[in-house]
């Protein structure tokens, strides 16, 4: 029999490594190495039962990261700014991976980055959990690791939590608050991306050296709302909230989320036709909705 390709699927547990783990192994083409701090959560287990060989790896620690590595063809790599918060981190752990990976020779490395916008932006904008995502990508191709890197859209799956519609203090209806004004925001279901990832590992030739945006649709918040309407049956509209006012609203984070809004206002790029044309069943905003429909009419 031939020996199937390695694949290495970091953070396999979380929601971007674990649609890529579930995705790899789906396609029957390629083994599975997915590597977690905690080998014996469900998800893990759930990994393992569909197939994954399921190791413990710990981005903060050199020796940890050579053993996942060894042997491996392809990995993918997303770091979690959210787990820790620690933009030092962040950096620290991909730069590793990616000294690691240059030195065993893997031949291609998908790495879910974004941009640096502080650096885009000649330091107007700083954008924290998109900006040491962009610096690392840049290190990576600095030293010269084969890789493809892709960029993606908002979650849809943050209309079920952060951007939950909210209930309008004034009437009988509901709420979403993003301040993109009529700009069309791009958005995608996380769970879409490992089929996108599993085409890019099968085709090499066609996306090593290559950056790309990653987008189901691009909807104004208007858009969100109608659907959430139509598909909810409750009265949804756009809050219209400013960048101002966005930023004043208290939380940790208001002025990051509200630079990253200011960003998403210049349009960063997303190819909508190249993510449908490598995962055919990528969902829209209305399909996902529907999908989601339980959580949401929690509201």
């Amino acid at each position: 029999a031939i020996k199937k390709k390695l694949m290495q699927v970091f953070n396999a547990a979380g929601s971007q490594g674990g649609s890529v783990a579930r995705a790899l192994l789906e396609s029957k083409k390629f083994a599975v190495r997915a590597v977690t701090r905690n080998v014996t959560q469900p998800k893990a287990l759930v990994l393992q039962e569909l197939g994954a060989e399921v190791v413990k790896g710990d981005l903060n620690d050199k020796a940890s990261v050579e053993a996942a590595l060894q042997d491996a063809y392809g990995v993918f790599l997303v770091t979690n700014y959210w787990e820790h918060h620690s933009k030092e981190e962040e950096v620290s752990q991909g730069k590793l991976v990616a000294d690691v990976t240059k030195r065993l020779g893997v031949k291609h490395v998908v790495f879910s980055g974004l941009e640096n916008v502080k650096r885009l932006t000649g330091g107007k904008l700083v954008v924290e959990h998109f900006d040491r995502k962009g610096e690392v990508e840049e290190y990576f191709w600095s030293i010269g690791v084969p890789m493809t890197s892709i960029h993606l859209a908002a979650y849809f799956e943050n209309f079920l939590t952060l951007w939950k519609p909210k209930k309008a203090s004034d009437g009988d209806y509901y709420t979403v608050a993003l301040p993109m004004g009529d700009i069309p925001m791009d958005g995608i279901s996380v769970a879409d991306i490992g089929a996108v990832v599993s085409r890019i590992f099968d085709s090499p030739e066609e996306f090593l050296g290559k950056a790309m945006g990653l987008s189901a649709e691009a909807l104004t918040v208007q858009q969100y709302a109608d659907v959430l309407s139509k598909i909810l049956g409750k009265d949804i509209r756009d809050a219209k909230i400013t960048l101002e006012a966005y930023e004043k609203l208290g939380f940790p984070g208001a002025e990051e989320m509200a630079n990253m809004f200011r960003f998403y206002q210049m349009k960063p790029a997303r190819d909508v036709k190249l993510t449908h044309r490598l995962n055919p069943e990528v969902k829209s905003f209305s399909q996902f909705v529907s999908e989601n429909k339980e959580a949401l009419m929690g509201i």
